[in-house]
Parts: C-alpha cells; sequence; structure tokens
C-alpha cells in the first residue's frame, strides 16, 4: 500500500467515519487533489478495506468553454475505468455564474455545493467528500489575514463539519465532534441527524499538492489544469503564484506552518465560543422588557453591560456571532466594522451610529446597541 493510501485510511480510522453500508459522494473536478483522493479510496475498495458506495459527482461549470467539456469528458473516462457512479451536471446557459453579481468564484462554489447536497440528498448519503489540501487551508488563511478577519476567519477550515442543505454561503460552520466510539463492526456512531449531510476533508490535515500531484503520477495519470488556477486576476492565485513563493524565501516550510497557525486558532475560537455559551444570558425580565419597549426580536439587540468589563477578544467575538445571527453571513465584514461597534460600546452618547455593508446599521441608545437590517432616513 502507498504511503499516500495509508495516510487515507488512518486519517480515516482517526474521523471515525464508516467503514461499511454508507454512501458517500465524492467532488471530482478532475485535478490532481480529487483525482487522487478518488484513486486512493478505489485502492481501499478494491483491498476490501472499505466497504461504502463511492458516486463520483462532476459540476461542469462551463466558464472555459471547451476546456470545461474536456474536464467533464475525463471525468467520465476515469469514472468509468474504475468503475464509479457519476453524477454530471452542467450549468444551465440561462443561469451562467459569470453574469450573477457578486464574487465569480463565490458564486460558483455555491453553485457547486448546492449540486453536491442535492446529490448527496437523493442518495441518502452519509456524507460529501471533497479533496481540500494543506495548501488550501494556508491560502485561506493568507487571504482572510489579508482582509482583516477576526478569530472565525483565522481559523482553520474544519475536517468535518455539518453540511446543512441550502445553507451554502455561510462559512460559519455548525461543528461536529468526531470523537464517538467505533462499535464493534467498525461503524460510525456518527450520523445525519436532522437530515444533515457531513462534508468531510480527508486530505486537509496531512496532505500537500505535491503529494497529490505525485500519487497522480505513480498511478500514470494524467489529471486536469484549470486554467484559471493561472489567472492572476484571482485573489486566491496571486497568494498561491507570488505571495507564498515570496513567503517561502523566509520559511521553506510555510505552507506547513500557516496550516499549523490556523488549526492552533481553532483550537481557540473552539475555547472562547466554550466560554461565551457559560456568560450568562439576559433575564426574562430584561428579554420582556426589551420586547415591549422597543418591539424588537431579542437577538437584534445587545446589552452595552454585558459588554464593557469582559476580556476584548471575548467581546468581538460576542459581536461577530451576533452581527452573523443577524446579518445571516459575517461577509464582507471587516475589522474596522468590529472596531467601529466597539467605540459605541464605551462611547458616552447616545445615537451614534455605524454603518454595515449592504446598508445594515448599528446603533447605541438606551444602554443597547440596536441591529437593523436598512438604514432608517431621517
Amino acid at each position: 500500500m502507498d504511503v499516500f493510501t495509508r495516510n487515507l485510511i488512518t486519517e480515516w480510522r482517526k474521523l471515525k467515519l464508516p467503514f461499511a453500508d454508507e454512501t458517500f459522494v465524492i467532488a471530482v473536478s478532475g485535478g490532481a487533489d480529487s483525482v487522487s483522493l478518488m484513486l486512493s479510496l478505489n485502492d481501499l475498495r478494491q483491498r476490501g478495506k472499505l466497504n461504502l458506495r463511492f458516486v463520483i459527482a462532476h459540476y461542469n461549470h462551463d466558464l472555459r468553454g471547451a476546456e470545461s467539456d474536456s474536464d467533464a469528458q475525463f471525468v467520465r473516462e476515469i469514472t468509468a475505468k474504475y468503475n464509479f457512479e457519476l453524477a454530471l451536471k452542467i450549468q444551465n446557459p440561462k443561469s451562467k455564474i459569470q453574469n450573477q453579481t457578486g464574487n465569480l468564484e463565490q458564486n460558483a462554489r455555491q453553485a457547486r455545493y448546492q449540486f453536491l447536497i442535492e446529490t448527496a440528498e437523493n442518495l441518502h448519503a452519509f456524507g460529501v467528500l471533497t479533496a481540500h489540501t494543506r495548501n488550501d487551508q494556508a491560502e485561506t488563511f493568507l487571504l482572510n489575514l489579508i482582509r482583516g478577519s477576526g478569530l472565525d476567519g483565522l481559523s482553520a477550515m474544519k475536517t468535518v463539519r455539518n453540511l446543512e442543505s441550502r445553507v451554502l454561503s455561510r462559512e460559519s460552520e455548525n461543528k461536529i465532534d468526531s470523537d464517538e466510539e467505533l462499535d464493534a463492526e467498525g461503524k460510525s456512531e456518527i450520523q445525519n441527524l436532522k437530515s444533515k449531510i457531513l462534508l468531510v476533508r480527508p486530505l486537509l490535515s496531512w496532505a500537500k499538492r505535491e503529494d497529490t500531484e505525485n500519487f497522480c503520477r505513480l498511478n500514470n495519470i494524467e489529471f486536469r489544469m484549470d486554467a484559471m488556477n493561472e489567472d492572476l486576476a484571482f485573489n486566491r492565485v496571486r497568494v498561491r503564484k507570488i505571495l507564498i513563493p515570496l513567503l517561502k524565501e523566509f520559511n521553506p516550510k510555510i505552507v506547513e506552518t500557516l496550516a499549523q497557525t490556523a488549526e492552533l486558532l481553532g483550537n481557540d475560537a473552539l475555547l472562547l465560543n466554550a466560554k461565551e455559551k457559560e456568560s450568562e444570558p439576559p433575564t426574562e425580565n430584561e428579554i420582556r422588557q426589551t420586547d415591549k419597549t422597543e418591539g424588537k426580536e431579542p437577538s437584534e439587540i445587545l446589552f452595552l453591560k454585558d459588554l464593557r468589563d469582559i476580556f476584548p477578544a471575548m467581546r468581538r467575538l460576542i459581536l461577530r456571532e451576533w452581527l452573523k445571527t443577524n446579518r445571516g453571513s459575517l461577509r464582507r465584514l471587516e475589522m474596522k466594522h468590529i472596531e467601529a461597534i466597539e467605540k459605541l460600546i464605551f462611547t458616552r452618547k447616545s445615537g451614534k451610529v455605524v454603518e454595515l455593508p449592504g446598508g445594515e446599521i448599528v446603533t447605541k441608545n438606551g444602554g443597547k446597541l440596536h441591529f437593523q437590517k436598512t438604514k432608517v432616513e431621517k
């Protein structure tokens, strides 16, 4: 057994994923990362280590014309070669991703994940497997650092998390603890509670991009190369092609270092979240009084007295979680917005306003912070 496959089965055991009687959807683009995951799982299947149903899922975004079609054809052929089932979808020309508002990469990712979720739901799958590597972890960390993200954004992508149906644009993840014990037959006790599907990244904690490329070459597979991964118009490509090579001059193991830093910050975030849950919530009387006097949902209000005498890191975490709950995500929020809201907490004047992206505002009034979806015209 090759070291790549050995590492994968070791990670599979570590994550306490099922070894039999379940279905997994494997997202395969045709690139080295996803193809190496598919090849390694096939090896484990052939060796009798995994008795699972694997269905390959490929989404043709149709962003690159003939190249996109060639990627889809490659996936068809390699899927047939290794006797996998295939679910294939082509982007509807009437709803081209490039014609949508917003970031092209985000729109493409959202469409792809919607397809993966729908495929998994139709198959009653246990989970969706994606081939994110340590390089993806490092790149994401740098992108969020450059953008000015807080602890949530700088924390590591999770190896296993719940992927809720049709909740695609939020990076706030519903965490799942993967420390359940296996039963005598090797089946996991992790279940799809309330029809939630697991998103599993089994390469994330140990594989680098060079490992996936080498494994494909070892198997004599000429994986596909996406021209968009060379386009410096995309921030992630500039980070990959310019920034990380520059950082390697200071630290040859910068990818590992950044990935480890993200993991450490992720642990810190878990600790702070646990501490936040221990905080004393508003009393029922306070909530009733707030509802009566303000006519707002309690989640739209934070009491200043609960925010002043706590650690700054905890205060910022509470603010970010509050904004995430009310906005639906943290997209477009920067550190300057959190700092501006902190200033509201400690200013003596009422009526002060902080404007957020999308026309939303936070105001200070009557010893409380108030969140509003749209700015009120005076």
